[in-house]
């Protein structure tokens, strides 16, 4: 098992293969840690150089370590390098890095770096990477939790976004719906009492014929009840009671009842010509009231409907509050590593050039972070 922060490797070559199979990123840390007193103003350019490979590379990206030919000359034409890869490598074989007989099918970084910086690659494979690995270490997974919490709150906070859009023109919907229909039910009531109010006066009248009816029928029965008393009290008991009740019935069948007769005929007759005359506008209102009801329906579903989308927009709110809370706590992650590293980056023999790249990607991750919130753009 190799040594944290050695090469393995027998010779320089073998050690130097062995760091060009490192990731894009860890060769370029790797050439911070050993030139940091030459090359430290350099660190922002072999961040984008770490970037553009691994931009490039689209089979491994950021998980690769060296480009194609064609690549890497997309890779150099970024940074207006007026060389080829053949050229490049020209250069290395001169010194050494490639051997004459070693045709690469890849370019990785570190031969990039090696021709650009026209360093020493037998410094480079065996400089030191500092005496501070456990604190790397941990400044590293600190930043690992930085971004892990970023990327958690960012998703929450798209998702939150997204929903709060959504529920939010649901109920601004529901509600418009909500006031159509009351509307519509407003109207059908107004329509239901104009229909009341035309069709009272008819209604009244028949209801009027049909009391005077009955008040005829009351009379007629009364009347027709009395002959029976009579007839039944005339055929049973004694002598005397019989003829008196003989007696009562001739008094009554005495009695003339055409005007009883014409009286129900005139009413019946009456009372079928209201009941015609009000027949219209006794359907216009069974018509509105049937309409009425069924806007009140509409108006409670629609009412329904916009307090179930007004729940929804609560909830899309307190997610949206939660997501806001995420990225609270992204950003105090932020503040104990950037605190840690400042703890950590002056002790003396510190790895400065894994340490500025942590830096470097803590700075990299307040892209989460709105502007208005002290991030920077993105």
């Amino acid at each position: 098992m190799a040594t944290p922060g050695i090469l393995p490797g027998a010779n320089d070559s073998e050690k130097l293969e062995a760091l060009c199979q490192k990731t894009y990123k860890e060769q370029a840390v790797w050439f911070l840690n050993a030139f940091w007193d030459d090359h430290e103003s350099d660190g922002e350019r072999l961040w984008q150089y770490a970037e553009k490979c691994a931009e490039v590379d689209i089979d491994q990206h950021e998980e690769g370590n060296g480009l194609d030919e064609m690549q890497a000359h997309v890779f150099l034409e970024k940074f207006d390098e007026a060389l080829t890869v053949r050229q490049m490598r020209t250069k290395l074989r001169e010194t050494g890095a490639i051997a004459e007989k070693q045709r690469p099918k890849k370019v990785p970084l570190t031969h990039y770096l090696l021709f650009r910086f026209n360093v020493d690659w037998h410094v480079l494979v065996n400089a030191s990477q500092g005496d501070n690995s456990k604190e790397v270490a941990e400044a590293q997974n600190k930043l690992e939790q930085v971004q892990a919490a970023f990327q958690e709150s960012q998703a929450r906070a798209t998702e939150s976004a997204a929903a709060l859009r959504a529920s939010a023109a649901a109920e601004r919907e529901a509600a418009a719906r909500e006031a159509e229909a009351k509307a519509c039910e407003a109207e059908a009531l107004a329509r239901e009492e104009d229909a009341r109010r035309e069709e009272a006066p008819f209604k009244a009248a028949q209801e009027e014929l049909e009391a005077a009816l009955a008040e005829v029928k009351r009379q007629e029965d009364e009347y027709q009840g009395k002959i029976d008393d009579c007839i039944a009290r005339s055929e049973q008991g004694g002598v005397v009671s019989r003829n008196k009740a003989k007696q009562e019935l001739a008094v009554l069948q005495a009695e003339d009842p055409l005007p009883l007769r014409k009286a129900k005929i005139t009413l019946s007759a009456a009372h079928k010509r209201a009941e015609k005359a009000r027949a219209p506008f006794e359907a216009a209102t069974k018509e509105a009231e049937a309409a009425r009801a069924a806007a009140t329906a509409s108006a409670n579903e629609a009412s329904a409907a916009r307090a179930s989308a007004a729940e929804a927009l609560a909830a899309s709110e307190a997610a949206k509050a939660a997501a806001d809370a995420a990225l609270d706590e992204a950003m105090a992650r932020v503040g104990e590593a950037e605190a840690y590293l400042e703890e950590i980056k002056n002790r003396p023999g510190c790895a400065k050039g894994a340490l500025w790249w942590i830096e470097r990607e803590l700075h990299e991750s307040k892209k989460y972070i709105p502007e208005a919130r002290g991030g920077i753009r993105k």
